[in-house]
């Protein structure tokens, strides 16, 4: 009995089929975000203004083909996809509070610490449906939403892969997901600017993306963009997050390794 009163919740691992997958939605991510700069010179933006719908038709298989595989590496039971679906619902509604005034959204301390305590496989699943429910919800369903859910898999992923999952706690974990989170809302402020940037307003001017320019050209142009249009958002989000990560972070990582030890996300013996 003391032995299993010792005993810590370990991070979901991410096995061979599952980083397969994770794989295959990740460079369809990059295709999909990274086409202005990847592009051709002379790419059309108008040739592209129809991706989101046949994104999004890819991003749901793979996202339950993630899950499955998820799955079939550790043998998850039901309560651990019970689990996935309960910090989902509670991310969205935790969505519309912050409601994106000057960038206040508190959902993403939540994906941090959940993607930290299950892993990256699941932190992926969990990023990308907390988008998609959410969106339903505030009614924010729109040729972006494709994009937000594979920004938010990423931010919720990059949390299961930081260092000492099953060893690092106390002050120095708190440290680590508060940085990660600043860096992480920062990092999904500007990769969905990505997003939107070839299609803003006004292709003439000096920031908005030249289909004749070349790579540092329109790496320039964007980083401009980012600097006067959106970085007023990126940094309070960050700050809040970091805060939100300091402070609710103890409690909110406790009940989530307690919810995990009883949810059986590793194969029994």
């Amino acid at each position: 009995m003391p032995a299993r009163v010792r005993q810590q919740a370990r991070a979901v691992r991410i096995g061979p089929r599952s980083a397969a997958a994770l794989a295959v939605v990740s460079l369809i991510g990059v295709a999909a975000f990274g086409w202005p700069l990847l592009a051709a010179h002379g790419s059309s933006v108008a040739a592209h203004g129809a991706d989101a719908p046949w994104l999004f038709a890819a991003l749901l298989p793979l996202l339950v083909a993630v899950v499955i595989a998820s799955i079939a590496d550790t043998g998850m039971d039901a309560k651990a996809v019970a689990m996935l679906g309960m910090l989902a619902a509670a991310g969205a509604a935790l969505r519309p509070l912050g409601a994106g005034t000057a960038g206040i959204e508190p959902m993403f301390f939540l994906m941090v610490l959940s993607g930290r305590v299950l892993g990256p496989g699941f932190g992926f699943t969990l990023g990308s449906l907390t988008m998609f429910a959410s969106a339903l919800l505030t009614g924010g369903v729109g040729p972006w939403m494709p994009f937000q859910m594979l920004a938010m898999g990423w931010v919720s992923m990059g949390a299961g892969l930081l260092p000492g999952p099953d060893r690092l706690r106390g002050r120095g974990e708190l440290a680590l997901v508060a940085a990660y989170g600043a860096v992480s809302a920062i990092a999904y402020g500007t990769v969905m600017n990505l997003q939107g940037w070839p299609y803003i307003g006004g292709l003439a001017t000096n920031i908005s993306y030249d289909p004749h320019g070349s790579l540092a050209t329109n790496l320039a142009r964007f980083t401009t963009y980012c600097l006067t249009t959106s970085l007023g958002w990126d940094l309070p989000r960050a700050a809040l997050t970091a805060v939100l990560s300091l402070t609710l972070g103890p409690t909110v990582l406790r009940a989530l390794r307690r919810a995990t030890r009883r949810a059986s996300f590793r194969p029994g013996p």
